[in-house]
């Protein structure tokens, strides 16, 4: 598939390359320029890859707490909570936000890749009362993100800075409706719009051209990925996936038992009893020579306990860092040392719990 931004990305030089089934931009300058413009000004993202799934009705929440981990009932209007959906077994089918437009209106921001396995989840899980769903194929995604992104959303969207963080409203661009959050994957300050795509391309130059006084960029996934690492952030299909769980995963925080019974919670219940088996973790290498990918196992000693699932090279900390499930999950804990083994040399790393660079959202 084809975001409606694609002439614009190919006009700014953007190397494109596919993602979740999408063709998009994966950079543009170079992902270490865009990542320096996201941490210390602000940059620009095309995200409309990502699934925007509307549910109304009265019978929404109740069928929404059915499907995902957290307790919706908790968000007020114009908030929004990370969720999880499990399989039966307690394994993450998907990681995404819901946020609350109004009492009876839910908006689901499902994974590319998954977009239409979410989609039939809720299509299928029973509801107490009447459920309506739209899928917006035809919304466009954008995000804003950096230290400088108030002051460009106040440009266009006055009164966008009042946001908290994981708070949304209903605004308007062009006389079309424009979904406004306070959320991100960068772990900066940044705001994400959702709109009809027949205006995506004036509000994507609109937005480039209020970044430019703050040096601003656009910026593709390469720099995003680099950028949600540091944070910690979890990437669905790298270190989230139907075999191991939420409690493996680290995210016992956005999982509500009390919420109601959601699919996966018997088995998250009897997981957090028993043990768990794993545990996903952050790992900072001692060299910036060694920098790890997903795939290399990590060891103590002789001994093989874990294999990182997503790594990289961090231009804030000037060394190679990685998320890596070990086994079992008291293998190891925050502040030793194991070995990760890069292409048959041994690097030494620390075990630390993310975020592996100290940056807020909030």
């Amino acid at each position: 598939m084809h975001t409606p931004l694609e002439a614009e990305h190919e006009a700014l030089g953007a190397k494109l390359g596919p993602f979740g089934g999408w063709r998009m931009p994966i950079e543009y300058v170079g992902a270490l320029r865009e990542h320096e413009a996201v941490r210390e000004r602000v940059g620009l993202f095309d995200l409309t890859h990502l699934g925007k799934v509307e549910v109304t009705g009265p019978g929404a929440l109740g069928m929404l707490q059915r499907v995902v981990t957290n307790d919706l009932a908790r968000a007020s209007v114009g908030e929004a909570l990370y969720n999880l959906v499990l399989n039966e077994g307690g394994g993450v089918i998907e990681d995404l936000i819901v946020y609350r437009l109004d009492e009876q209106r839910y908006f689901v921001v499902p994974n590319a890749a998954n977009a239409h396995r979410v989609l039939q989840i809720l299509e299928e899980t029973p509801a107490d009362d009447r459920v309506h769903l739209m899928y917006h194929q035809d919304w466009c995604f954008l995000a804003v993100q950096g230290p400088e992104s108030m002051h460009v959303m106040e440009r266009i969207f006055p009164g966008a800075g009042d946001l908290a963080f994981m708070q949304c409203v209903e605004s308007e661009y062009r006389r079309r409706p424009v979904i406004v959050t306070r959320s991100g994957y960068t772990g900066e300050i940044g705001f994400e719009l959702f709109t009809f795509q027949d205006v995506a391309h004036a509000l994507w130059s609109d937005l480039l051209e209020a970044m430019e006084p703050f040096g601003g960029m656009p910026c593709g996934l390469a720099a995003r990925d680099v950028l949600r690492l540091e944070m910690g952030y979890p990437l669905y299909g790298q270190d989230l996936f139907e075999s191991v769980t939420a409690l493996e995963a680290g995210l016992s925080w956005a999982v509500s038992f009390d919420a109601g019974e959601f699919r996966g919670r018997e088995s998250l219940l009897r997981q957090r009893d028993g043990g768990l088996p794993s545990r996903l973790l952050g790992l900072r290498m001692h060299e910036r020579r060694h920098i790890p990918r997903a795939h290399y196992p990590v060891f103590i000693g002789d001994q093989l306990i874990g294999e990182v699932t997503s790594g990289t090279y961090s231009p804030m900390l000037q060394t190679g860092i990685g998320l890596a499930y070990l086994w079992p999950a008291d293998v190891a804990t925050v502040g030793d040392t194991v070995e990760v083994d890069i292409r048959g040399r041994r690097g030494a790393a620390g075990v630390v719990r993310p975020p592996f660079v100290d940056r807020s959202p909030r």
